[in-house]
């Protein structure tokens, strides 16, 4: 960060990354030699100047500025104009004009509105008779005026004033202060904004506009004068209209001076210059401030009504660009269009969509003519094509098109802070004579980009404006005749630096051939060698040498693999150890190969085929007389390799010859085993298919370490060779499993048998003068270090074939995760088991299987199966998981049932937390992993995982779910659950269950914890060194306990949630606790909290109560339901009765009266049986016989006076029946039963209950009595 200092002391920090220059006013002069940047109160003004950078090559960085560039009238000797003058609009009002080094020539107060817009017109060569020539001209751009200053006059001054000032800087006396300018003030009217304006110039209509702008204007009987008056042009873009057309009749308006400015400007003597310099507000160096400066007058504006406009009432213009030739104007806009606009016309032409922000520029191309040409028709005028040049910021792209209709001829990636920079003037105060030689240089349109401080001009041939489809051949003979003409002008192809781009373009030819590259450098060579030595540029020379070497090499490589060259027969082979070492990883290898044999995509911009010769040599070079391979960011060494040793490999070129020729060119060993290792690792599916790829490889790795510089010839073999820790380094970094298994075994032997030999000529000879080393066995840290390998790339092919293996049917597909032993390493001691656990999830493994395989592991613990036997064994299984069980035996610590478990339940979380509602059911698998730790004979508690999970995952939505339901009173509906918790209302019902039950093991094993030891996790020998990330489960080992009646209390506001969200029942839960129930809320499980003890307020246990009553009544009517429909599903498998009698004792509400509301709950769904087995437990019997009494009144009264099918018997036992009963029957209202339609014995062996229940005393007992004679009465099978 950088500290930017105010004026009062303080200082901003300004952060780097913040594009900065996005806020600045930037300008470049016409010839790209000056740039000002500015904001605020502060510019910077850079030049262009040359410099040398560290290799030698000269370079001009350009800088910052603004405004008109002035030449003189002698012209400059330099080639660039004599100085260059920066005009800068203040927000006061004022104008000011500086030189490049910063000094001020002259300010003025034109209008007391802030400056919007400075532009400037130079002048232009008519390109046609009859056009009118323009004038230069100044225009300042007020909200709501428009000021235009003389350029002539303008010039004038600026160029005396700078005289002046250095005159006395020479002479070391007081600056006289030069007279105002004359300017003409223009307020332009009818248009709402105004934020950019363009001054097309002086334009005169022809005969016909003009007499249809009078006969418009006028009527029939208008006049119309006999030449038509020249007027000057202004175009405006804003708002209120889009685009607005203004005319100003030359001669209507005079040049404005004020009355200062006229007192000064009739007596130039010194002493006037010297009093009015205090009045127009500059003084002397000695010269005392005034008491009060007096403000100059500004002068009104002549109002100047628009004529036209292009009328959109949403659309605001920003910005307006007018073409050289001011025949047509770019308009961006607030909608993101680019508006192309005829200006005679004044009408809208094209279109572009989606350059939000845009910056625009325009590029005049004129034709090139050939001599022929110029003979023939001087005359002649020559075509010009102009092109319109968008930049899109947000997009970063930079667009050339043609105009008016013409296509895109170009576009370039540039960054997205860019600035595109178009002065839209040239040089001021030249005339038709002087301005021939500058149109070349002036006018340039930049691009500035922040971020590598470049700038860039766009240079465009002339030939893209003859961009018709059917044009590519006027296009390919216009080039034709700029290089004919080039060549013929002048012999510029005999200097040395046309000689070298004509060398590097051919060689970087995608088409052209190896032989004539050969003839044109062999031929170049020789011209140069015939030539002076001293007029021979050394470096070409060098260039031509080098290219040629690498040109023979190859055409030496090329034979040396074409079909004619048969390998030369070689003496059969046979390397030691490598057939067992095959025979041991042959099965789990032929697998590997099977699964990675599965067709993949490719593209046809993917490199195949034989290496272009132009990739040939830009990937080698030579440097210091060594030829060494270059690796680029982009190069990939794969085809290089390939074409240098994929013929040996294979066994189709000779091995002895090709390793002899790459020796000659001078490629280091070192490279040239990095370029075998590469093609090696990275073709491994072909390398797999051929069986003598390994006794080639054997061959090669034996040639090259033979090689001069290979081994070094000082090396112990007791240290680590570089050689050897080079193969190794590229084996463990690949995730080619089984082509870096398999060089890094014969790489072992090729080892082993180099170490042996070194070992034998320096055994000591014996007694009897002969050297035996049969009896030794040779111990090495290079051999050790191989061991550790290649069991390190064992262990990464088992694993990486497991993990090779296929998505179940029906799941998305993907790409199949890769593993190395660096990135086992890198991962840190949990990596294999995270690499598992992503296979388990993508192959939707049931824990109990897994439960299953890793119990059979556990009791098999001292065995180590060979990789054959539990290859035969997974192949016996019919699910493809089972293949887990092979790798058990290379990963006994790092896949040991805790940290498997471990990883497999966070897996699931985090992928249930991507989407939580496509992927609901995997929070339920997750509970179900973590309850199958106890099975596992495992001391690593779930507390750990649990904790971790609750943290991280769930506190966020389970309290954004809390605080939702709190917030609408009841159960949300599915919109407002997905905007709050990210899931719909039927994942979140699903959630809560879940959370329920994760708090439930969070408190099971905190009960437990005390009695379970700490584990200790341990890891494989050969993969003791991996660093990085602790695993899940040491950071499970890491969590602190929970704090067991703050998880209690958690587990209770979750089940209140999931109640009212399995019942869709109003509920404000967090009301149904005190204060320090509501703060206890979301804290930390670990920490303790201040929670309710003690009675609780009655009116907030009645509150408990009416809840969990509607629960109970929930819980029956979906039961109810469940039977019905003949379902097994009852409130989404979970006891509610039991959950409520738990929260009722936890909750302090009274578990006899939500008892004693369940049975009447069950009898009111007719659902007797149950309502009979939970009426056992119900203790108060007396309040419980008086509530069923009123039930079976209301089912008798609803069989015998509202049923709609009344029988005659029906009937006549009403009439039987006492007075009393009667009048007690109709006053029952059957409306509240559920299942009023109920037997007549379920309704005895009610009345039956409840005159057990009720005593005899009770003042309803004769009632009951009553019932009981009654029901009897009307079903005699039930006496």
């Amino acid at each position: 960060e950088a500290s930017d200092p105010k004026e009062d002391g303080t200082t901003v920090c300004v952060q780097q990354g913040v594009p900065w220059l996005q806020d600045c006013v930037l300008s470049l002069s016409p010839c790209s030699d000056l740039l000002v940047i500015a904001r605020e109160h502060k510019a910077a003004f850079l030049s262009a100047k040359w410099q040398t950078d560290d290799s030698g090559r000269e370079e001009m960085t350009l800088a910052v500025s603004w405004s008109g560039t002035l030449s003189s009238e002698e012209g400059s000797s330099t080639g660039r104009p004599d100085w260059t003058c920066i005009v800068v609009g203040f927000s006061s009002g004022y104008v000011r004009f500086y030189t490049e080094n910063g000094v001020l020539l002259l300010a003025q107060l034109l209008n007391e509105d802030p400056v919007l817009r400075l532009k400037c017109r130079t002048y232009e060569i008519p390109r046609h008779p009859g056009v009118t020539e323009q004038h230069e001209e100044l225009s300042i751009l007020y909200p709501t005026a428009l000021v235009t200053i003389d350029g002539f006059s303008l010039f004038q001054s600026l160029r005396a004033c700078r005289n002046q000032v250095a005159r006395a800087a020479a002479a070391g006396s007081d600056v006289v202060q030069p007279p105002p300018l004359a300017y003409k003030k223009w307020g332009l009217q009818d248009m709402d904004i105004i934020v950019d304006h363009s001054s097309v110039g002086i334009m005169t209509l022809n005969v016909f506009d003009q007499m249809k702008n009078a006969s418009i204007l006028g009527g029939f009987h208008a006049s119309v004068k006999g030449s038509p008056p020249a007027m000057s042009q202004y175009m405006t873009v804003g708002g209120g209209p889009f685009t607005g057309f203004y005319y100003a009749v030359e001669g209507s308006s005079q040049p404005l001076l004020s009355h200062v400015a006229l007192a000064v400007a009739s007596k130039l003597t010194s002493a006037l210059f010297s009093a009015a310099s205090g009045w127009l507000g500059w003084k002397n160096k000695n010269e005392e401030e005034p008491g009060q400066k007096q403000k100059p007058k500004v002068e009104p504006a002549t109002p100047l009504p628009v004529r036209f406009g292009l009328p959109d009432s949403r659309r605001h213009g920003e910005s307006i660009c007018l073409s050289p030739c001011n025949t047509m104007a770019g308009v961006t806009d607030d909608f993101g269009r680019v508006t192309l606009l005829d200006v005679a016309r004044g009408i809208a032409i094209r279109m572009w969509k989606g350059y939000r922000d845009a910056q625009l520029g325009w590029v005049q191309v004129s034709e090139a003519r050939g001599e022929r040409e110029i003979a023939t028709s001087p005359s002649m005028p020559r075509r010009h094509a102009q092109f319109l040049v968008i930049y899109a910021p947000r997009r970063g792209i930079l667009e050339v098109w043609g105009t008016q209709h013409g296509p895109r001829v170009g576009a370039f990636t540039v960054g997205k802070h860019c600035r595109l920079l178009y002065p839209g003037y040239r040089l001021m105060g030249v005339n038709s004579v002087t301005s021939q030689g500058w149109h070349l240089h002036t006018q340039q349109v930049c691009l500035f980009d922040p971020t590598t401080g470049v700038l860039r001009s766009i240079t465009i041939p002339f030939h893209l404006a003859l961009s018709d489809k059917k044009s590519e051949r006027a296009k390919d003979m216009h080039l034709l005749k700029r290089l004919t003409l080039l060549m013929t002008r002048n012999s510029a192809l005999k200097h040395l630096g046309f000689f070298r781009q004509a060398l590097e373009s051919m060689l970087t030819s995608k088409n052209a051939p190896v032989a004539c590259m050969t003839n044109v450098t062999r031929a170049l060579l020789a011209s140069l060698k015939e030539q002076d030595p001293e007029a021979v540029d050394e470096s070409l020379l060098q260039l031509c040498s080098s290219q040629l070497r690498l040109l023979q090499l190859y055409t030496d490589v090329q034979l040396l693999h074409t079909p004619d060259s048969s390998p030369t027969e070689t003496e059969s082979l046979s390397v030691a150890g490598i057939e067992e070492d095959l025979a041991r990883v042959g099965p789990i290898l032929q697998r590997y190969a099977e699964l990675n044999s599965r067709p993949s995509v490719s593209f046809a911009q993917d490199p195949g085929g034989p290496l272009p010769v132009r990739a040939f040599l830009s990937q080698l070079v030579f440097e210091g007389g060594e030829l060494r391979v270059v690796r680029g960011p982009d190069t990939d060494w794969t085809h290089l390799g390939s074409f240098l040793f994929w013929g040996c490999l294979s066994g189709q070129s000779p091995l002895e010859r090709v390793c002899e020729t790459l020796q000659q060119s001078g490629i280091s060993p070192q490279q040239l085993l990095s370029l075998l290792l590469t093609v090696w690792l990275n073709r491994e599916k072909e390398i797999l298919k051929r069986a003598d790829a390994i006794r080639n490889l054997h061959t090669l790795l034996n040639t090259l370490s033979s090689m001069k510089g290979a081994l070094d010839e000082s090396w112990d073999v007791q240290c680590i060779s570089p050689w050897w820790q080079q193969v190794r380094n590229a084996c463990v970094q690949s995730e080619s499993a089984g082509a870096a298994l398999l060089a890094g075994l014969v790489a072992h032997r090729a080892a082993k048998s180099s170490i042996t030999k070194c070992h034998f000529l320096s055994v000591v000879p014996g007694e009897d003068g002969t050297r035996s080393s049969a009896d030794w066995e040779f111990v090495s840290l290079e051999l050790e270090q191989w061991v550790v390998c290649v069991r390190q790339l064992e262990d990464v092919l088992a694993l990486q074939t497991l993990l090779s293996l296929p998505p179940p049917q029906g799941s998305p597909g993907g790409a199949v995760p890769r593993c190395s032993v660096k990135s086992l390493l890198e991962s840190g001691r949990g990596g294999v088991a995270d690499s598992v656990a992503k296979l388990i999830f993508r192959q939707d493994a049931a824990p109990e299987m897994l439960q299953d395989i890793v119990q059979r592991r556990v009791a098999e613990q001292n065995s180590e199966e060979p990789v054959e036997e539990l290859l035969q064994l997974a192949e016996a299984e019919k699910d493809g998981i089972q293949r887990l069980e092979g790798n058990y035996g290379r990963f006994p610590h790092s896949l040991a049932p805790d940290v498997l478990w471990a990883h497999c339940c966070w897996e699931y979380v985090v992928q249930w937390n991507k989407d939580p509602e496509a992927r609901c059911p995997l929070f339920t698998e997750v509970k179900c992993r973590i309850l199958h730790f106890k099975s596992l004979f495992s001391s690593l508690s779930p507390s750990g995982i649990s904790s971790m999970m609750w943290n991280t995952f769930i506190v966020k939505r389970f309290s954004a779910a809390a605080f939702l339901m709190e917030k609408v009173g009841k159960a949300p509906k599915d919109r407002l659950c997905r905007r709050d918790v990210g899931m719909g209302d039927a994942a979140m019902t699903s959630f809560l269950g879940s959370c329920v039950q994760l708090l439930q093991t969070l408190m099971e094993a905190d009960s437990g914890v005390e009695e379970v030891s700490v584990p200790e996790l341990c890891m494989e020998e050969v993969w003791g060194s991996a660093e990085g990330l602790a695993s899940i489960a040491e950071l499970a080992l890491q969590q602190k306990a929970v704090h067991y009646p703050l998880v209690q209390h958690h587990c209770l506001l979750a089940s209140l949630l999931h109640a009212a969200m399995s019942f869709s029942l109003r509920l404000k839960p967090l009301s149904l606790f005190d204060s320090k129930g509501k703060n206890a809320f979301f804290r930390d499980l670990t920490s303790i909290q201040l929670l309710p003890s003690g009675d609780v307020d009655p009116n907030l246990v009645a509150i408990r109560q009416e809840f969990l009553m509607q629960v109970l009544t929930g819980w029956v009517k979906a039961v109810g339901e469940a039977e019905d429909s003949g379902s097994a599903k009852t409130g989404g498998q979970v006891d509610w009765l039991a959950v409520c009698m738990e929260l009722a004792s936890l909750l302090q509400v009274s578990a006899d009266i939500l008892r004693r509301h369940l049975v009447w709950e069950l009898y009111n769904q007719g659902l007797d049986l149950r309502a009979e087995e939970v009426m056992l437990e119900v203790e108060d019997k007396d309040v419980l016989g008086s509530q069923l009494l009123v039930l079976t009144g209301q089912r008798l009264a609803f069989s015998l006076l509202h049923s709609q099918t009344q029988t005659k018997a029906t009937m006549e036992l009403l009439a039987r029946l006492p007075p009393t009963l009667c009048t007690w029957l109709k006053a029952m209202d059957p409306s509240e039963l559920q299942c009023p339609s109920v037997s007549l014995q379920q309704s005895s062996r009610l009345v039956c209950r409840v005159i057990e229940m009720l005593p005899e005393n009770h003042a309803q007992y004769s009632i009951a009595l009553h019932l009981l004679e009654a029901v009897r009465d009307s079903n005699p099978s039930l006496m």
